[in-house]
């Protein structure tokens, strides 16, 4: 057994009478001082053995913690207490190497891009414990932003897209050729199902692309994983479905039927009958502050807090039947196309729109706004398609001339847009901010299409139509890059739990919905205003004068003196009250 040495005797390294002849490794400049009148630390004997084990394993590594190394420091001097009671002194070079001089430094556009803005003056802060709390909370958002520059470096993904020879063009490759020369795993997502009975279909993806819901008009509901084709549930409601909708979570889902809104859970039990949504023809859900939206056949908007099961608003638009509708992801707005060509704005705080512009000067047929809440793409029965920036609402950006009339129009995480005419699909590549000369994809079904959406953070767009569903390759049409905080397709069932609780804590009050979102970080100032006004009038006021004089009795029951011990008694309370 080989004998431990005590903090009190002196150690011998063995690796130095071992590896005389061996040339040393190029290890930090260091300068070492022993002072041996310095009184050793009083340590126990087990600690001191372990450490002593510790340096026997690992004689070239120095155990200090928490040094930090920087080129533009000064060398510091650190103590380390010796066995036989000195102390060490090892003076660390900074950058011995010196073709890597640190670390890279972030540039500026990143940073700006990731700022908050600028900082808190410290003028006006009186006390200095408050100076010190705003110092430390400036450094936080300080490190906070530069770490969030840093972090771009780990978005290593990005968006593909097709490329063509010289001669060739992009809409002449099929689909079949797209999966044949993609991988398998891409390869997969390119299907089609089957269902000509029941059609035409609608179809929508959740929030984080891993679920689909597709709804026939005859009845047929079904909900399953498009990945792995795992079905979910599949019922027949026995009734006309006018639309489906996915609530906050996969496991719910809200089904439009012939004269109700049912919601199903994933195995296809009825939860609930909403008979206040009556004759609706179109839903969207509100995720940010769990409102479903419905629009029904004689002109209703209603909105419906799920959380807590009550209206929220209920009234008519007087602008007839409501079957075009879309929801601006920026700030749950709700947009509808009219007969007119007049695009209207609603919110559940206004009986009134709270924007009207006339977009088209014929009847409208289809309508969305891109992920963003940036660009809306409206279409008209005259062929004409038009892209709006939603944030002016001025002229429009783009104007196009197609073959037929768009009866479905969708945009993509990366500004792509989709065209259904009639049976043929046509997408389009950086339509929006340039104008674009030819489709970029080009498709043709068997039946005529009825519905689309593209699949978040994937190159799939889903097609809705009447002889079923198909899944289409689109490359570069997904996002590569996604926030696990808001939407992870990955998520596992106890990430679902959590981000549920999480979502209901932080849920947006109904009434804050309006076409400015920064609306909620803002103080209603002319509400604040007339309060302190008021507090101030109530200040000023003075208390009315009392004329107390009481009961005159029958002879003999009352006097003079009762009467005014009385009236003292009320003069003193006024009194108390007045202060």
């Amino acid at each position: 057994m080989n004998k431990v040495p005590r903090y009190f005797e002196k150690v011998e390294d063995s690796n130095e009478t071992q590896n005389k002849d061996i040339k040393p490794k190029k290890e930090f400049k260091k300068e070492i001082v022993f002072n041996i009148d310095v009184k050793p630390k009083p340590w126990g004997r087990r600690r001191e053995d372990n450490r002593i084990r510790k340096e026997q394993r690992n004689p070239n590594k120095i155990s200090r913690k928490n040094v930090k190394y920087s080129p533009n420091t000064k060398p510091k001097l650190w103590d380390h207490r010796t066995r036989d009671g000195g102390v060490k002194k090892i003076k660390y070079v900074p950058n011995p190497n010196p073709k890597f001089p640190g670390r890279v430094p972030i540039p500026k556009q990143k940073l700006q891009r990731h700022s908050r803005g600028e900082g808190i003056e410290k003028k006006g802060i009186r006390t200095g414990v408050h100076r010190k709390r705003f110092e430390k909370k400036e450094k936080n958002i300080k490190l906070a932003t530069e770490l969030a520059a840093r972090a771009e470096i780990l978005l290593a993904e990005d968006t593909g897209f097709l490329e063509v020879d010289a001669g060739e063009s992009s809409t002449q490759f099929t689909q079949k050729e797209i999966a044949a020369s993609v991988d398998i795993t891409s390869a997969t997502k390119y299907f089609e199902l089957h269902l000509h009975e029941f059609g035409p279909y609608r179809a929508k993806y959740t929030r984080n692309g891993r679920h689909l819901l597709l709804g026939g008009k005859m009845g047929h509901v079904a909900a399953f994983d498009w990945m792995t084709k795992k079905l979910h549930c599949e019922i027949n409601v026995m009734e006309t479905v006018h639309d489906i909708c996915w609530l906050h979570v996969e496991t719910m889902f809200a089904v439009a039927q012939k004269n109700w809104v049912y919601v199903y859970d994933n195995e296809g039990i009825e939860l609930h009958c909403l008979k206040k949504l009556n004759k609706v023809s179109r839903m969207e859900f509100l995720p940010y502050h769990f409102i479903l939206a419905t629009a029904s056949e004689v002109g209703y908007l209603s909105w419906l807090d799920i959380s807590i099961g009550q209206i929220v608003a209920q009234y008519n638009t007087n602008m007839g039947r409501l079957s075009i509708m879309a929801q601006n992801p920026q700030n749950a707005v709700l947009c509808f196309g009219h007969s007119k060509g007049v695009v209207t704005m609603w919110a559940p705080s206004s009986k009134q729109p709270l924007v009207k512009m006339l977009c088209h000067k014929s009847p409208l047929t289809a309508l969305h706004i891109d992920p963003r809440g940036i660009y809306m793409a409206t279409a008209a029965i005259d062929k004409s398609i038009k892209v709006w920036d939603v944030r002016q609402l001025g002229e429009p950006l783009q104007n196009y001339t197609v073959r037929s009339a768009a009866e479905c129009i969708n945009f993509s995480h990366t500004n792509m847009l989709a065209l259904g005419m009639g049976n043929i699909i046509e997408v389009y590549r950086d339509c929006c901010t340039k104008t674009a000369k030819r489709a970029y994809l080009r498709h043709r079904l068997t039946g005529f299409v009825s519905n689309m959406d593209f699949c978040p953070f994937e190159d799939v767009l889903g097609v809705a139509s009447s002889r079923g569903f198909t899944s289409l390759l689109v490359p570069g049409a997904g996002e590569p890059n996604f926030d696990a905080r808001e939407a992870n397709p990955f998520q596992t069932k106890m990430q679902r739990k959590e981000a549920e609780i999480k979502a209901l804590l932080e849920k947006v009050p109904a009434d804050l919905i309006s076409l400015d979102p920064t609306r909620i970080a803002e103080v209603d100032i002319p509400t604040l205003q007339e309060k302190v006004e008021a507090k101030k009038k109530l200040l000023y006021l003075k208390p009315p004068k009392i004329n107390f004089e009481s009961k005159r009795k029958g002879k003999g029951r009352g006097g003079t003196v009762k009467m005014a011990k009385k009236k003292k008694i009320v003069q003193e309370q006024a009194k108390k009250v007045k202060k």
